[in-house]
């Protein structure tokens, strides 16, 4: 164990462990850097309840861990927040080559794929090689056809997957407008194997819903050389899934805080995950990471304010974001600062604060106490934190941003390849360590984040 600890100090520091302006946080960040609740918290949400998708019997399983957790590790007023969902659950699900190489292909569902007709769907392929070209099709000009869109993604930053998303999105109507019946997407990957990536898609009113699937890196080039090489390249695809009224559940903890309770400072990540994997980058780390510098922040000595972490209930398919908000629409004045964590464990690498925090007296320390960790702080201001927290931050709420090195995480979100081996403990407790003296500074002063009225 002391070689891990100290194989830990050795990433995270530049040097000993010098005297900093804000001696209790410069503590707390030397504490944080040895601290295992983290990965304590990850290897037992991994192995004890594994991947948890929204409106499922495992999502039920972690919600009852998550409470058993927050309670264990001593927080206050744990509790749970329902709201109601649309739970999409997957079926069998399998895709082939029909004659030629007569391949069997690596495909996952989109989340709230509809499901194929009975005995599946035989049809001819059609493969554009980017999403701006499908749209340039021109209407029926797709009839009756297999739609493959095969963009790669080529930047392993959030930007690269944000500029995709709308082709995983929105892709199958748009296939379908143009006469497809059914759509097919490269998975939004910047790996290059056979395990497929999914994701949450959406379907336009008024449009035929097709089913729609990712596939795997491989399987989406060896399908486009394949039609490059002037041969009629036809599938066989059957998928089956549905849909229905669910809940969802929020889990939540508190340390109070002594002359300023009723200020709030809401951290987060989020509980649920898709169904394949075991949800350790995506979201299990950004969890790890705040309930355990939430805790660390108050190890000095109480806080001012009230710490507060949610672990939202289901934001993959989009709506513990929205619920929250509607939950806590009367109470959003008391929420003086929000930032949520779902980029993976590749450490941190710069903040983003608030406007109003921005040459504040109480963030004077913070850039000499981030340094040793690598982590500086940015000169622009944060405008957003993650999605579930992006309604409250909509309605006013301000918001810090981490940037992490996100090189790997889309090597492995959304897949089977989200597992507990992914990540390196010592770069989530460099992360521990940043959000800890962020929320420790923050939480020990009066400041207003909100605009100058």
């Amino acid at each position: 164990m002391k070689a891990v600890l100290a194989a830990i100090l050795a990433l995270a520091l530049t040097g000993p462990v010098l005297a900093q302006p804000s001696s209790n946080a410069a503590a707390i960040r030397n504490k944080a850097l040895t601290d295992p609740t983290a990965w304590d918290f990850l290897a037992s949400l991994t192995t004890e309840v594994g991947n948890r998708q929204a409106g499922t019997p495992r999502a039920e399983r972690a919600r009852d861990w998550a409470v058993a957790r927050l309670t264990e590790l001593g927080f206050s007023n744990v509790h749970v927040e329902s709201f109601p969902i649309q739970a999409w659950r997957r079926g069998p699900e399998n895709a082939q080559v029909v004659g030629l190489n007569g391949k069997t292909l690596k495909i996952l569902g989109l989340g709230r794929s509809v499901a194929t007709p009975a005995g599946g769907i035989e049809a001819p392929l059609a493969v554009f090689p980017t999403y701006a070209a499908l749209l340039a099709a021109p209407a029926g000009s797709l009839t009756g056809k297999i739609v493959l869109v095969n963009q790669v993604m080529t930047t392993e930053a959030a930007s690269g997957y944000g500029a995709l998303r709308p082709a995983r999105t929105n892709g199958a109507s748009e296939a379908a407008k143009r006469g497809g019946v059914a759509y097919l997407i490269r998975s939004l990957s910047t790996a290059h194997t056979d395990l497929p990536h999914t994701g949450a898609m959406t379907y336009a009113d008024g449009v035929p819903k097709v089913p729609a699937a990712a596939i795997s890196t491989p399987d989406a080039d060896m399908l486009a050389l394949m039609a490059s090489r002037g041969r009629q390249v036809s599938l066989k695809l059957n998928m089956s899934s549905s849909m229905g009224p669910a809940t969802g559940w929020t889990v939540v903890g508190e340390i109070p805080g002594s002359t300023r309770p009723n200020e709030v400072i809401l951290v987060g990540g989020h509980l649920d995950s898709w169904d394949v994997g075991q949800g350790a980058v995506d979201d299990g780390a950004g969890m790890a990471v705040t309930v355990s510098a939430a805790r660390l922040a108050a190890s000095g000595g109480r806080l001012q304010r009230t710490l507060r972490v949610a672990l939202f209930g289901a934001e993959e398919m989009n709506y513990s974001g929205q619920a929250y908000l509607d939950a806590h629409r009367g109470d959003l004045a008391t929420i003086v600062l929000a930032s949520e964590s779902d980029e993976g464990a590749g450490g941190l690498t710069s903040v983003r604060l608030p406007a109003r925090g921005i040459g504040a007296p109480v963030f004077a320390p913070l850039a000499e106490l981030l340094a040793p960790l690598k982590v500086t702080v940015a000169a622009q201001a944060a405008t957003g934190s993650g999605d579930d927290v992006a309604p409250i931050i909509g309605a006013g709420v301000p918001a810090f941003a981490f940037q992490v090195d996100a090189g790997h995480y889309f090597d492995w979100h959304h897949s089977d390849d989200d597992t507990l081996d992914k990540v390196d403990p010592a770069r989530l407790n460099q992360m521990v360590a940043a959000f800890a003296v962020l929320l420790n500074l923050a939480a020990n002063s009066d400041q207003d984040f909100r605009p100058a009225k």
